[in-house]
């Protein structure tokens, strides 16, 4: 057994990197803001202690395993450098983890949570796996076999990792704060996918995939015919989504997921293919499709009284789209309003006017404030920027969230990667006070 501190332990990798060092018999306490976070829950169901920031609580035989938000100087890192302990940044401690099971690494622009959460949840109901998903979910598993994990793109921290499988599900333009350009995004999947050590299952449907090069056999998959594993015949139902898989030129089997919408497609053939490659047995791989409840913060669903209230994580514009086009294909004619924070300053000027193309696919818009970061408190656009390209566009205020009232039977989506929760939060309660 080891004694591990974690400097972040709230962050959405670290919260379930602690998980699962707890679940394999470790001894695990760590450290952040005393700001609440969805990501605290399970640390706080399983009794994982979490402790306001102090160099106090660094203190012999520990291993400190140091989040990607914080810096050489944070005051428990110079303290754990001065007792001469092990410091480990996230991704270093990952990368050396996955070395010691058959390990598949999810990565992409979008979609990696939901992919990641999806074939967790086929592998684990078949062989022993732990997992780590960016939603802030993990579990570790004594006897696994397998480690399935989210592998983030960003400061190319996924270069850390050499996994034996990769699942790339799409190549776009984001982090503007870190990446120059799309090129500068290709490069690093393309550096990424030399160190894969068995296989890479990729999206054929992307261009930007379509170029990577690598020195293991690639798997794709897509809607396009040239793909490896395709899908037809797909159709909408009240129970989810329904399609055919097809291996090559031959039928491979008809598949069923709760969840709408392409994108949903898509990961469930990412699951699919990997799991063939890995040869699971193909029913088994059905049955768990069909079961699978999705991801924290990934078109999670409420009602309120007529109303169907949808938190969502989507903070680039590709993911609005994913999110309104789910929310069509699930509720038909229902009413669709969307509801954005956008998250950094550097992010929305970089994406204005697909941000204002993306959000004028739903029917109505609302705006909240822009949502900062550690890295950047202001920028030199304003929420009314993106309001003024988006007709009809309303800014929603704290306080004045009680306007939603007026979209009965609506489908409300809460998109954003901030703090967007807090309205559906104070909407809830409005309407609650009135009952």
């Amino acid at each position: 057994m080891n004694r591990y501190h974690f400097v972040g332990i709230k962050g959405t990798g670290m919260s379930p990197l602690a998980q699962i060092l707890f679940d394999m018999n470790n001894e695990v306490r760590g450290s952040d803001v005393e700001k609440a976070f969805f990501t605290e829950e399970a640390l706080n169901r399983k009794g994982i202690e979490i402790l306001p920031f102090d160099p106090e609580n660094i203190s012999e035989d520990q291993i400190v395993v140091q989040g990607n938000a914080f810096s050489d100087d944070h005051p428990e890192i110079v303290r754990a450098r001065e007792l001469g302990l092990t410091i480990y940044k996230y991704y270093e401690f990952l990368g050396e983890l996955a070395n010691h099971y058959t390990s598949v690494a999810i990565t992409g622009s979008h979609g990696k949570t939901s992919t990641t959460g999806l074939l967790a949840h086929v592998m684990r109901g078949i062989e022993p796996t732990s997992f780590l998903i960016g939603d802030g979910t993990g579990e570790g598993v004594v006897d696994s076999k397998n480690f399935v994990f989210e592998a983030c793109e960003y400061k190319r921290h996924f270069l850390y990792y050499r996994p034996d499988y990769a699942i790339m599900t799409n190549i776009d333009f984001d982090h503007s704060d870190y990446f120059s350009g799309l090129d500068d995004v290709i490069d690093a999947f393309q550096e990424m996918a030399k160190q894969v050590k068995k296989g890479i299952i990729a999206c054929g449907d992307d261009e930007n995939l379509q170029q990577i090069q690598a020195n293991v056999p690639l798997v794709y998959y897509g809607f396009g015919a040239h793909n490896d594993f395709r899908a037809e015949q797909v159709t909408s139902t009240e129970n989810g989504t329904t399609f055919d898989v097809f291996l090559r030129d031959d039928f491979y089997g008809t598949f069923r997921i709760p969840g709408y919408g392409d994108h949903s497609v898509l990961n469930a053939l990412a699951v699919i293919a990997t799991c063939d490659y890995e040869n699971l047995p193909k029913e088994l791989v059905k049955e768990r499709l069909e079961t699978f409840n999705g991801v924290k913060r990934r078109f999670s669903e409420s009602t309120l009284n007529d109303q169907v209230l949808v938190d969502d994580y989507a903070h680039h514009p590709r993911e609005i789209s994913a999110t309104v086009e789910a929310a069509r294909k699930k509720y038909g004619n229902r009413e669709v309003v969307a509801i954005f924070q956008p998250h950094t300053y550097t992010r929305l000027k970089s994406f204005m006017d697909d941000f204002a193309t993306a959000l004028a696919e739903a029917d109505t818009v609302y705006l909240c404030d822009i949502f900062g970061s550690a890295r950047e408190q202001e920028g030199t656009v304003t929420i009314e920027d993106l309001q003024s390209r988006i007709e009809g566009a309303h800014i929603l205020k704290r306080g004045g969230t009680g306007v939603l009232r007026n979209h009965a039977d609506a489908v409300l989506l809460f998109m954003g990667a901030g703090d967007i929760q807090t309205y559906q939060r104070e909407y809830e309660e409005v309407v609650k006070l009135e009952a």
